[in-house]
């Protein structure tokens, strides 16, 4: 005979073992995986029914011209929201739709190096196929803040202005703001070619496709691409491959960094980027929150941005340079609102100063580099801050300069800002094709500014 303890831990134990069985039978009921058809499709947003996959997971919608590749989403009760990676031509009611498996992962190895790629991994510069051994997830491995080492070493981009006076550190994180055409991809072209960074990788992110060859031809050349990887997901690429592009860049410059190797990211555009999860999420019903961008865009962006920079042990970095474009001139875009946020320093470009035939067309006085005063020496510090009051002084008096209503004399700081503006704008200008190393850069600062006192 059982005592009562006894047969109500038996009783306990019986149930527990039929609760077990019954969620097992439950969980065969339900597999993770379970082909659907397509039901029905607006813009590029394919709607399925009877199919299960995860979100992020792969699938595969049969067509007439052949099977096309697309991405969950996103999901509705029993509807999964599907977003193709490439041409939806053929696509018919009620298509086959076959969840794939697992979910987008990169392609990476040295053998990457000097080639130009799709958002795919695909190779579109004719060198032959690209075989790489290892693989990573496309949307990277979240690290640990504590893991990152500081910042406390500078890495020279050959541009003298930003050796100068917006020095870049190893592992940092800038935006470059600019509206169109103002000289945002010749002034990356510079930095590819002229960098110290053992290798460079571009992501040329909704851009047109004609710009995607003059930079890779023109403004990287043979020289530049020996040790770059370009990334190219063109404007007239579905969104979600334009993300995947920006994903892809990312994950091999992390392949790289975990090497141990000096990296520089860069990135045109940022705002591509937020303008490719602005449609996909427009598309599966996400509400617009700030001038039509929805609230998962101000999401997705630090998500790519923090993955940049200094981490591990290794010694590897990945330097960013992320161009925004500011719509209309405006300084006060979200998107650039935004990502000035989460970088580490902005470098402005004016229009303003491009008109006057002024290139890099760099606006001192609205960029900053937040590390700056970290890496540099003491002497170089005080050169900087000295080149930047006075260039500030002769910029607010520029008109009454101009019109004569100023009498040289009244004062003594506008009268050496008025000495020394043509060497200034000397300095600041530089030539395409001309390379000025960190070191260079400084004695010329510190030289100049000796001068002034």
């Amino acid at each position: 005979m059982l005592n009562k303890e006894d047969q109500q831990y038996s009783r306990s134990s019986i149930w527990c073992e039929l609760l077990q069985k019954h969620r097992t039978k439950v969980e065969h009921k339900i597999p993770l995986t379970v082909e659907g058809k397509l039901n029905r499709m607006v813009g590029l947003t394919l709607e399925t029914i009877g199919c299960h996959a995860a979100v992020g997971a792969r699938c595969v919608v049969s067509s007439a011209e052949g099977d096309v590749e697309a991405e969950v989403v996103g999901f509705s009760g029993e509807r999964l929201y599907l977003m193709p990676t490439g041409d939806i031509t053929g696509l018919v009611p009620d298509a086959r739709v076959v969840p794939g498996k697992g979910m987008y992962k990169a392609q990476v190895g040295d053998d990457l190096l000097g080639r130009v790629i799709d958002a795919a991994g695909k190779p579109l510069d004719g060198k032959g196929a690209i075989r790489c051994k290892h693989s990573l997830p496309l949307a990277g491995v979240p690290s640990n803040p504590l893991a990152r080492w500081s910042i406390n070493k500078p890495l020279d981009v050959g541009v003298t202005a930003i050796n100068a006076l917006l020095t870049v550190g190893r592992g940092q994180r800038l935006g470059l703001f600019a509206g169109s055409g103002v000289g945002k991809s010749v002034l990356l072209g510079m930095m590819t070619r002229y960098t110290d960074a053992d290798v460079i990788i571009v992501g040329l992110i909704g851009e047109r496709g004609r710009e995607v060859k003059e930079f890779v031809d023109n403004i990287l050349g043979e020289e530049g691409l020996e040790r770059a990887v370009v990334v190219a997901s063109p404007a007239d690429s579905p969104p979600l491959m334009r993300m995947h592009g920006a994903w892809l860049a990312t994950t091999i410059a992390e392949y790289f960094r975990d090497k141990g190797m000096n990296v520089l990211l860069l990135m045109d555009s940022l705002t591509r980027f937020a303008q490719a999860q602005r449609e996909i999420a427009l598309a599966i019903g996400e509400p617009p929150a700030t001038k039509g961008y929805p609230p998962s865009v101000f999401a997705k962006l630090p998500q790519l941005v923090e993955r940049a920079g200094n981490n591990g042990d290794n010694g590897g970095s990945i330097t960013a340079f992320y161009t925004v474009l500011a719509e209309g001139d405006d300084s006060n875009d979200p998107i650039v609102d935004a990502a000035r946020a989460v970088l580490d320093g902005h470098i402005m470009l004016s229009r303003e100063i491009a008109e006057a035939g002024h290139f890099p067309a760099i606006d001192i006085e609205a960029s900053v580099s937040r590390v700056m005063n970290d890496i540099v020496t003491d002497e170089h510090k005080q050169a900087a801050v000295r080149f930047k009051k006075l260039y500030s002084i002769y910029q607010r008096n520029r008109d009454l300069i101009s019109i004569g209503a100023y009498q040289y004399g009244s004062d003594a700081e506008i009268d050496k800002a008025i000495d020394f503006n043509d060497l200034f704008i000397q300095f600041l200008q530089q030539d395409t094709n001309e390379s000025v190393s960190y070191d260079d850069s400084i004695n010329s600062l510190i030289n100049l500014l000796d001068n002034t006192e």
